[in-house]
């Protein structure tokens, strides 16, 4: 095998193949419904067994790894020239959320194009960014390429339902497969997002809010439901979610925070106000339904338990709070809803999972932003705060440090955050193209 020492522009023949693959790959994972229903309910067997029989076919060795009924993993290792230095880790998750078929304008799992896009759950979260990575290796392996460093392929299962069968699995019991890779890129990061200015922005994920999900339970004295009742504990639920659903959090300054707030006011030509943002979330458009959550804690009541007949008050009451915090804030959040509720309500973490935060500088940054600037010069990388969280996360136990990259250049029209789990998903051919050739160009330099 020869190597390609220096990186050269593709042949454009080559170009043609690596995006009509992509294309292709993206509909054929697609049309494998990999439905996970939560609650350990999922299968990934089927589409598993796809990426590998894709990777074999190029001549990639590939290991599938069982971790329940139907739940598989996918690992293949890219050897680099170089195995002194430390690998990188490119993944995805080959799970999907359910779609009812009725609410979409085409079948959900049948990958179709229509008016310039690919549609079908998973399009965009995230089959595009899997079709992204197996195209781009098997473009290497066509022209014999070799990458400076270890590569190490993951496709996860579980990462729609807490990754109990995906990655945290994986790092428990497997965490060998990760030995030497210091650094990860995977979903919701190196999109484009469109200001009213103009200016076209590229979202990296450099950050992520933590979670704890919290359940709040109220005792009080039973009894008959026609009697006076001071001592009720649906009362008591009642005004400590309302003061929990009413509270306005705070604005805080994470470090992601401080350079890409800035940079929106520049570029609209607005003043950059900490205390008071929303003349910069006008700008964002449909991103702004995330981004708002992204500067400060937010706590959401969205379950309720209490009686079990209507004529009797009962003893005790619950309900669930969706509790996120920004890096660094988890302990003001706990504090603040301590207070909110008062002594009496009884607070239990049902689950809970770390905030991340890293840097935007080094190595694998400045490949990132040069291969969005090769491919649009006018683009803009900035990083930003994800209000949710990736598979990120578990690898992140073993010190590895990950990013959100799958680059996808987008209409300033489309509302991109909107399709992730929602009606219609689709993700456009040409933005599509675009981001499969900006990863490669990433990867070749990472």
């Amino acid at each position: 095998m020869s190597h390609r020492h220096e990186i050269a522009d593709m042949e454009p023949t080559e170009v043609s193949t690596l995006e009509a693959e992509c294309i292709q790959i993206c509909q054929e994972l697609i049309q494998i419904p990999s439905v996970n229903w939560g609650e350990g309910k999922g299968d990934e067997k089927a589409v598993a067994q796809y990426v590998a029989k894709k990777l074999l076919e190029v001549g990639i060795e590939s290991e599938l790894i069982v971790t329940g009924e139907n739940r598989v993993n996918v690992v293949a290792k890219i050897p680099g020239r170089d195995q002194s230095k430390p690998g990188l880790i490119v993944h995805g998750h080959l799970d999907v959320v359910p779609a009812n078929a009725p609410d979409w304008s085409v079948d959900p799992f049948s990958g179709v194009i229509k008016d310039g896009y690919i549609w079908g759950r998973g399009a965009v979260d995230m089959k595009d960014m899997d079709a992204m990575i197996i195209s781009v290796v098997r473009s290497w392996k066509r022209t014999k390429f070799v990458p400076e460093r270890n590569i190490l392929l993951v496709f996860f299962a579980d990462e729609e339902a807490g990754s109990e069968f995906g990655s945290r699995w994986l790092v428990a019991n497997r965490p060998e497969l990760f030995s030497g890779y210091t650094e990860a890129i995977s979903e919701v990061g190196g999109f484009s997002v469109t200001l009213k200015s103009g200016a076209r922005l590229y979202f990296i994920e450099s950050a992520q809010k933590g979670i704890n999900w919290l359940e709040l339970t109220a005792k009080g004295t039973a009894g008959h439901g026609s009697f006076i009742n001071s001592d009720n504990a649906v009362t008591k639920l009642s005004n400590a979610i309302s003061k929990i659903g009413g509270y306005v959090w705070p604005n805080r300054q994470t470090k992601t925070g401080k350079i890409f707030w800035p940079k929106i006011a520049e570029l609209s030509g607005q003043n950059y106000d900490p205390e008071n943002i929303e003349p910069l979330l006008n700008e964002l458009g449909g991103a702004a339904r995330m981004m708002g959550a992204t500067v400060q804690n937010t706590a959401n009541p969205t379950m309720l338990s209490a009686g079990y007949k209507a004529n009797v008050i009962p003893g005790h009451a619950s309900a669930v709070i969706d509790s996120r915090f920004l890096p660094g804030f988890e302990q003001e959040m706990l504090d603040t809803i301590s207070k909110l509720v008062g002594p009496d309500i009884e607070i239990k973490v049902l689950v809970r999972d770390k905030a991340l935060e890293v840097d935007f500088n080094g190595p694998l940054v400045d490949a990132m932003i040069a291969a969005i600037k090769k491919f649009d010069p006018d683009g803009i990388p900035v990083p930003y705060v994800m209000s949710g969280g990736t598979d990120n996360k578990a690898l992140s136990d073993l010190g590895i440090v990950g990013y959100g990259f799958s680059p996808i250049k987008l209409p300033p029209e489309l509302d991109f955050f909107a399709l992730f789990h929602g009606v219609d998903e689709r993700i456009p051919v040409d933005g599509l193209k675009f981001g499969v050739r900006a990863l490669n160009n990433f990867l070749q330099r990472a």
